[in-house]
């Protein structure tokens, strides 16, 4: 089991990867690619003290190749949830699952609010991965909303294991509804019905309330204390996700006290 398992790669995840590690904590980073980032479409960063007129790109770049060089071990995955386990998280990827005593949330803004009825029938009829729970909806007909770059090609594999697929991109929707009795089967999209089976949700992130239950959050952001502790006993949280402003030198701060309070919640146990 890692000590520390960190979920985002930008400055608040490598800052607090750093610091954690400086202490001789455990670290694994699970973040989703650096291209998807928006700090990677950043042309110059004027304002992050020492590296004048930097790009983006160069920025995270050099966050990644710090990581390395440090040994901080990186899982390039978009993380689905976490879970508590007594005095751990257990933490999957849908491909994979990982265990930490502590967790800290570094993923940054979350650009999509949920969808009516998304949080609701979430675990009933409702998904984040399809490679995940696709078998569940084997022969039956189901919705993707395709919001990432992976989208298709899951969409594709619930094809191709028998389910009927109503394809959905911003090109042919911008507003959904979810319905349903004790599990999801209906889907509105712009005003139109689909009667479903299952819908499944593909963003490039995860709403901070739904990826660990009893999250207090506040307008989308995660609520924290001065020590940047969460609602939940051994989660913290660090940069854009707890809200404005939007700065990296914000938010490398915050990752930095967020990791010296994960690491004394460690050392107490």
């Amino acid at each position: 089991m890692t000590d520390i398992i960190i979920v985002g790669g930008g400055p608040a995840g490598v800052s607090a990867a750093l610091t954690a590690k400086n202490r001789g904590k455990s670290v694994l980073v699970i973040s989703n690619p650096a291209e998807e980032s928006f700090l990677w479409k950043a042309e110059a960063v004027d304002n992050y003290p020492g590296l004048p007129h930097i790009s983006g790109q160069e920025l995270l770049s050099s966050f990644r190749a710090q990581l390395e060089t440090a040994g901080i071990e990186v899982k390039t995955a978009r993380a689905l949830s976490a879970m508590p386990m007594g005095e751990s998280f257990f933490v999957t990827t849908g491909s994979e699952d990982f265990s930490a005593g502590a967790l800290i949330l570094a993923m940054g803004v979350t650009p999509q609010a949920t969808f009516p009825g998304e949080s609701d029938f979430l675990g009933r009829g409702v998904s984040y991965c399809a490679t995940c729970d696709g078998m569940l909806y084997r022969g039956k007909s189901v919705a993707v909303i395709g919001l990432n770059s992976e989208a298709r090609a899951e969409a594709d594999f619930l094809r191709s294991i028998g389910c009927e697929v109503e394809f959905f991109d911003k090109a042919r929707a911008k507003k959904y509804e979810i319905r349903g009795g004790d599990f999801a089967n209906e889907l509105i999209a712009d005003g139109e019905s689909f009667a479903v089976d299952g819908i499944f949700i593909l963003r490039s992130t995860i709403a901070p309330s739904n990826f660990v239950a009893g999250l207090e959050t506040d307008k989308g952001h995660i609520v924290v204390d001065a020590d940047m502790r969460t609602s939940v006993a051994g989660v913290f949280a660090a940069g854009d996700c707890i809200g404005r402003p939007y700065q990296i030198a914000r938010a490398a701060g915050q990752g930095n006290t967020a990791a010296l309070s994960a690491c004394e919640y460690l050392d107490k146990k």
